[in-house]
């Protein structure tokens, strides 16, 4: 299946080469808020953990992801919860 959820994921991966990489639907939770549409796909959070943040900024990661879904954010992706770590911060935790 072709979800948005699913090309997030395969973007990052293809991007990033992460250790961990999870995309959350979080469309349901922000119904009625502004972005949000019927049938859902706009808000989504994202763990991601890849040795390739390594000595990035938590800004210019943020950046990183948003320049790989720049499509999706143009296409009706309004939203993105990011948690972003190296596997050191991940193992950390």
């Amino acid at each position: 299946m072709n979800t948005r959820a699913n090309r997030i994921s395969a973007a990052l991966r293809a991007a990033f080469a992460p250790d961990l990489v999870e995309v959350r639907d979080d469309s349901h939770l922000h119904a009625g808020h502004s972005g949000a549409r019927e049938g859902g796909e706009t808000h989504y959070g994202v763990l991601m953990v890849a040795a390739s943040l390594e000595g990035k900024s938590r800004v210019d990661r943020s950046r990183a992801v948003h320049a790989v879904l720049a499509d999706e954010l143009a296409s009706g992706l309004h939203a993105l919860a990011l948690t972003l770590r190296t596997p050191a911060e991940h193992q950390a935790r």
